[in-house]
């Protein structure tokens, strides 16, 4: 079976790499500190400061599983090979809705990094996906759930 492909920039790569070492050095130890504590208390079948520690301790593990299996199938995109003026991940591309709207401007990032409150899109957004590949000045229809709609790319940048 073939591991699926991480598509990232070398920023995301740095975040998820950060997030790891923070969960394995310090959230472990304050769960496994919170485990001794509650298990001080008594019973366990009662113990919902317990439950919760575990609960918790589930949920890190789950995520360090996925960083670490994130970080080793990363594809580091590359945008130095791809002419300036192509919409690609790792740009920063701004755009305007047909017939008229206020301009919109977005990070076009693997889906791992995606960060909507920071106006980073995943590339397998229906934006994304619609844009990349585009040049400067195309009109593009991109088609969403609720219907289509037209943007017309107005910038693109390198980061």
């Amino acid at each position: 079976m073939e591991e699926k492909v991480y598509p990232m920039t070398l920023e995301g790569k740095a975040k998820l790499e950060a997030e790891l070492e923070d969960l394995k050095v310090n959230k472990r130890k304050e769960i496994i500190e919170r485990i001794k504590i509650a298990r001080s208390y008594g019973d366990l079948s009662e113990n919902s400061e317990y439950d919760a520690a575990k609960d918790e301790q589930a949920f890190v593990e789950g995520r360090i599983s996925v960083i670490e299996k994130m970080i080793r199938f990363a594809q580091i995109i590359d945008d130095r090979d791809v002419a300036d003026d192509v919409v690609t991940l790792g740009r920063t591309v701004s755009f305007i809705e047909l017939p008229g709207s206020d301009e919109e401007s977005y990070t076009i990032v693997g889906s791992a990094e995606a960060d909507p409150l920071e106006a980073k899109i995943s590339n397998d957004s229906p934006i994304a996906k619609a844009i990349i590949g585009k040049k400067l000045g195309d009109v593009v229809t991109v088609e969403t759930p609720g219907g289509s709609f037209d943007l017309k790319i107005t910038k693109i940048e390198k980061n």
